[in-house]
């Protein structure tokens, strides 16, 4: 019996390495994508925490900047303002992470 659950483990292990290889791969290069975008919006030396907090409000300056497409939306606007204030708050001492990461933090409904 302990040999069949050996077999079947082995097995699936074998099975899973190519699918966690590409987990991987793939995470590995949305982070440098990440990071590209932060060191062109200037941002490349604030802390990872804030990064995860506010990438998708930079790949979005970043695409549009790139010429992807054009918001006039106020809100979207606003909320730019918003990241870029933070942000510039955080790096320049007047903030501290914490404070900056609960300022751009996106409640849920």
């Amino acid at each position: 019996m302990n040999t069949a659950i050996k077999a079947s483990q082995k097995s699936l292990d074998t099975n899973l390495e190519p699918v966690l290889r590409k987990v991987l791969k793939e995470a590995e290069k949305e982070h440098r994508e990440l990071q590209d975008m932060f060191k062109l919006m200037g941002w490349g030396d604030i802390p990872d925490a804030l990064k995860m907090e506010i990438k998708d409000d930079v790949s979005a300056m970043v695409n549009e900047l790139k010429g992807q497409y054009s918001s006039c939306d106020p809100y979207v606007a606003r909320r730019r303002k918003r990241v870029s204030y933070w942000v510039e708050c955080y790096r320049d001492g007047i903030c501290s992470l914490d404070t900056a990461i609960d300022a751009l933090h996106i409640k849920s409904l």
